[in-house]
């Protein structure tokens, strides 16, 4: 981190990725003040990931291993479909490129993908320890008056693999899965002589 445009656009679903660097943790709260409330971050985020996540974290005392004074006892992931209204946003101002979450996000998003270049890249649920053992430190906290919602900056090291879930390309692993759930359905509706409505 951070990617180029081209190197967001040239991501397709399916593909497996690994982050290196700095990696932002964003939630509900974080973007509501950014752009409902009129806050803005001194981070620089353009080109870079965002973390759907409020992670649970301890007050240390501050040291190289932890240069904020904080350190991450959990870092789990959020479902990202609330916050389906900020992804266009995220791109546009701060030049967001990736997000990271789980349970993918909708239409709008996916239409911002393909005009700005961006993409989702999927975690699973219930890895909240994998994904807290690939962050190295807290390297910076902004907003932190809405701890833990506040805005963090990760230093992680093999952050993944990820799963390119929603690509620039249109490409959705959720639609399409969304499309053979409903296929099967009917199908097995239609096998037990039931006539849709």
């Amino acid at each position: 981190m951070p990617v180029s445009e081209a190197e967001a656009r040239s991501l397709r679903v399916g593909d497996m990725v690994v982050l290196q660097g700095s990696v932002y943790g964003i939630r509900d709260a974080t973007q509501i003040a950014l752009f409902d409330r009129g806050r803005t971050t001194r981070f620089d985020l353009a080109g870079h990931a965002v973390l759907h996540t409020a992670p649970n974290v301890k007050k240390v005392a501050r040291s190289e291993e932890h240069p904020t004074g904080y350190a991450p006892l959990c870092v789990g992931t959020t479902t990202s479909a609330r916050m389906e209204r900020f992804t266009r946003p995220l791109m546009t101002k701060y030049g967001v490129r990736l997000i990271i979450g789980k349970g993918g996000l909708g239409a709008s998003s996916l239409s911002a993908f393909g005009e700005l270049g961006g993409a989702y890249l999927a975690v699973i649920g219930g890895t909240a320890a994998l994904e807290t053992a690939w962050i190295e430190a807290i390297e910076d906290v902004d907003l932190d008056d809405l701890n833990p919602e506040s805005l963090w900056r990760f230093r992680v090291r093999d952050f993944g693999p990820l799963r390119v879930a929603m690509d620039a390309h249109g490409g959705s692993l959720y639609a399409t899965v969304d499309a053979q759930a409903r296929a099967k359905r009917a199908d097995a509706l239609a096998a037990l002589g039931v006539k849709p409505h």
